[in-house]
C-alpha cells in the first residue's frame, strides 16, 4: 500500500543549510522558525485554543535526505560516526520514510487575512521544511522522567569560549541591540553543541562555516576557543 499526504504549511527557519543544525529539537532556544499554512488548511477555526499549549509536536518531511533507498543501519554523530547501529535506534533523517517529528515552542500566533503563522522556537529544522501535522505537546502523557536514553542518555553541550573579529562586530553594529544579542545568542548555541562532523574533528580541520539567517558566519576553533573571524551578509553561493 501506499501512501500520499500533502504538507499543511513550510518551515521558514534560521537554519539555511543541514550544517549547524541541532540534532535534536529543543536544545537551541533561540533557535526560532516561522511556520505558515497553506491553503486549505488557513482557517481560523482549525487552531482555536492551540495558544493553551505552549509546546507542540510536528510532523515533517526531511525533504533535503530523501534517497531512492534505505540502509538499515546508520552512522550516528552521537557515537562519533564510526559505529553502525540499526536505523529504528536512531533520529536519523535517512529512514525508510523520510519523516521527522519534533517539539517545538510556541512563542505566537498569527492570524490575518486568511493567513496564518505560528512563531516557533527551539526548532531543529531546515529552511524550506514541509509540515504534515501539528499536535499538541501534552506533559502528563508525553513526558516520561524514568525513560531510557540508549547510547544517548545526557544532553549534548559544554561550556565554550566565544569571541568575534573586529570584521564580524562592525558588521553587528548595523542592526539592533536586540537582533545583536538574539544573533550572539543563538551562534553560541549552536557552536557549544558543536556541529563539526566526527570526521572532521579526527582531521584537525579548525575552520568551519554555515549560512545562518541572512548571513555567513566563519570561525576558527581550538580546543574550547571559538572565533568568529567573518560574519557577512548571505551571498547567493554557500560557504565552501
Amino acid at each position: 500500500m501506499k501512501y500520499e499526504f500533502q504538507p499543511i504549511g513550510i518551515i521558514q527557519s534560521c537554519f539555511k543549510e543541514k550544517f549547524g543544525i541541532p540534532r535534536q529539537s529543543g536544545l537551541i532556544p533561540e533557535a526560532e522558525a516561522i511556520l505558515t499554512i497553506l491553503p486549505p488548511y488557513n482557517r481560523a477555526e482549525a487552531f482555536r485554543d492551540i495558544e493553551g499549549y505552549s509546546h507542540l509536536w510536528l510532523s515533517f518531511v526531511f525533504h533535503a535526505a530523501i534517497r531512492d533507498q534505505w540502509k538499515p543501519t546508520v552512522r550516528p554523530p552521537r557515537l562519533g560516526g564510526n559505529q553502525r547501529v540499526g536505523v529504528f535506534a536512531t533520529r536519523s533523517p535517512f529512514r525508510p520514510n523520510p519523516i521527522g517529528l519534533s517539539v517545538v515552542k510556541l512563542i505566537d500566533l498569527d492570524i490575518s487575512a486568511q493567513q496564518i503563522k505560528l512563531k516557533l522556537g527551539g526548532v531543529d529544522l531546515l529552511d524550506g521544511t514541509p509540515v504534515l501535522d501539528i499536535k499538541p505537546y501534552v506533559p502528563y502523557s508525553d513526558a516520561i522522567p524514568d525513560a531510557e536514553a540508549g547510547f544517548a542518555p545526557t544532553p549534548p553541550g559544554r561550556e565554550i569560549q566565544l569571541s568575534f573579529s573586529r570584521q564580524a562586530e562592525s558588521e553587528l553594529q548595523k542592526h539592533s541591540a536586540e537582533q545583536v544579542i538574539q544573533l550572539k545568542r543563538l551562534i553560541y548555541q549552536i557552536l557549544s553543541n558543536n556541529p563539526r562532523p566526527s570526521y572532521l574533528e579526527q582531521e584537525k580541520r579548525n575552520r568551519f562555516g554555515m549560512r545562518l539567517y541572512d548571513f555567513n558566519i566563519i570561525w576558527e576553533v581550538e580546543d574550547d576557543r571559538y572565533l568568529i573571524t567573518e560574519l557577512s551578509p548571505l551571498s547567493d553561493q554557500p560557504f565552501a
